[in-house]
Order: C-alpha cells, then structure tokens, then sequence
C-alpha cells in the first residue's frame, strides 16, 4: 500500500478511508486514459456543435429526470417536506418547463435538492467504508457505490439501448460544460488523484449533512462531470 495516503490522513482526518490505494491508483489511471482520449474529443466536438443553450437545456433535463429518485431518498430519510419540493419541482419543470429543458421551479422558488440512497444510507448510521474508484464511472465508496446499484434499479427494466445511449448523451454533455475546468484542475494539482479522491470525500460530506448546494454542484461537475449522478 502506498505511503501517500496515511501522510494524507495525518494531514486531513477527514480524508476519505484509502486502504486499497493501489488498486484505486490504477482504476483512476484506466478513467483519465478514457477521458483523455475518448470522453474529452467527444466532448469537444459536441462543444463545438451545440450551443451553450442546448448543453445547459440537456443538464436540467437530465437532473429533471431525476427528481423521483431524489423524492423516493426524501422520504426514506425522513424529509416530507423536502419531498413535497421535489415533486412540485418535478410537476413544474416536465410540463412548464418543458421536460426539465428550462428551470421554471427555481424561478419559483421550489428550491433544488440532491439526495440519493448512499445518503439515504449514511442517514441510516452506515459508514461509508473504504473509498473506491469505480470503472466508467469515477470516485465512490463501497456505501456510495451501494447506493448507486439501488437508484438505477430501474435500469433492469428498460431495455439496455436506451439507458446507455442516455448515460452516453448525459456524460458527453457535462463533461463539454467544464472542458477548461477539469484540465486546469489537473495542472492545479500535484497529485490530481489524491485531489478528486479529497474533494469527493468533502463534497459528500456537505450533500449528508445537507449545507449549501451551490459549492457541492461546483465541485461535482469540476471533478466527476457525468459520473456521480
């Protein structure tokens, strides 16, 4: 096991539990590979086609097609008000807001909420476990990546064409709204690992403890644009 990771701790107690850095360290290398040579040319030649308008349109409807996923994890941690936000955003924005494309809920004031079932299990008094980085996917814990299985339950039951040319849209799409984010924060960091794997460790803890969402979206779409969703 690399060294790195209990100086990292030693500095940051709250540094997510690292024990298998080894095989997290080659699991984030086989991500960057396929970000840099597949994700990023792909998300630079939709940039280029589609406007700013369009991209922005396709994130809210994506986040839009969320919100039951959102509203179930409301109401298993105990949130029924929350739950009611969520459903007059979902009612709102799908047909005033045109399936989610435009945000009209937030204009009035039915304010936005990110929950998901590894929440929903820290809720619950479940740790997160050891810190893991996932294939395809980007940074999670085992509690995280437990999580993830139950909010796509519904993937069983829809035919496999659909869901994955609608992860592969969602993905491309995010990933060409932070272009010059992601690259900047690679040249930003002496160890670009340890910085996604810290971010993401802080990231989750303000979505559990339910603090301010405007820095938690940042850092989600700086650091895993289309993977933690």
């Amino acid at each position: 096991k690399s060294e790195a990771n209990p100086a990292a701790r030693a500095d940051d107690p709250n540094a997510p539990w690292d024990p298998i850095e080894g095989f997290n360290r080659k699991m984030f290398w086989f991500n960057e590979q396929l970000d840099r040579w597949v994700m990023t040319p792909v998300a630079k030649g939709w940039n280029w086609i589609a406007p700013d308008a369009v991209q922005r349109g396709l994130s809210r409807f994506f986040d839009n097609s969320q919100l039951p996923i959102v509203f179930v994890n409301d109401l298993l941690q105990g949130k029924p008000k929350a739950a009611a936000v969520d459903t007059g955003r979902f009612l709102t924005n799908t047909t005033i807001g045109l399936v989610g494309f435009l945000d009209v809920a937030t204009h009035w004031g039915l304010e936005d909420h990110d929950e998901d079932f590894g929440q929903t299990l820290a809720v619950w008094g479940v740790g997160p476990g050891p810190y893991l980085v996932i294939p395809f996917w980007g940074p999670s814990t085992v509690r995280d990546g437990s999580g993830v299985l139950v909010d796509n339950v519904w993937v069983w039951f829809t035919p496999g064409f659909y869901t994955t040319a609608a992860r592969v849209v969602w993905a491309v799409n995010d990933r060409s709204l932070v272009l010059r984010e992601v690259e900047e924060a690679r040249k930003a960091s002496l160890d670009f690992y340890i910085a996604v794997r810290d971010a993401y460790g802080q990231r989750r803890r303000r979505l559990i403890a339910d603090e301010t969402e405007t820095r938690v979206q940042d850092e989600d779409d700086l650091y895993f644009p289309g993977l933690d969703d």
